[in-house]
């Protein structure tokens, strides 16, 4: 059963901590899926991994950028897993209906928003009542994380 990590986004806006998260992935040797809520979703996380930063390069591509097998981050709207990830990043308030070949889930949620915060503490009751180890991270000004128990 994967560890199922909630991060709280605080300071920096999903599209600028998504690409850093991701990188920390890759480094560690993990293949990543980013589940959003709709294909529009997908095409703009898209771009934003292509220019969040000047000098930065995050492999990456969704449906139309060759075989999923070859991006080490997939980007979709569906609930799939075609490139082999062992890392799933849920943003939108996606939640992925199996969990099954995830060693982590992260679970990107927007803090300012007060409807994002209460869907995020229903998905937290349902991972847990399921059983699944969980953590909390709270995002910090300069952009890092810190545990939070």
């Amino acid at each position: 059963m994967p560890e199922v990590g909630f991060y709280h986004l605080l300071h920096w806006p999903l599209e600028r901590a998504l690409p850093k998260l991701l990188e920390k992935a890759l480094e560690r040797g993990h293949r990543a899926i980013v589940l959003a809520g709709s294909k529009e979703r997908v095409d703009d996380l898209n771009t934003v991994l292509w220019t969040y930063e000047e000098r930065a390069w995050l492999p990456h591509g969704a449906a139309g950028d060759g075989p999923p097998g070859d991006q080490p981050v997939y980007l979709t709207a569906e609930d799939e897993n075609p490139n082999g990830a062992d890392v799933l990043v849920a943003v939108d308030g996606c939640q992925p209906t199996s969990t099954d070949g995830f060693a982590r889930i992260i679970d990107m949620f927007d803090g300012r928003n007060e409807d994002m915060v209460a869907a995020a503490r229903t998905r937290w009751r349902g991972y847990l009542d399921q059983g699944f180890e969980l953590t909390y991270w709270q995002q910090t000004e300069n952009g890092g994380w810190e545990k939070k128990t």
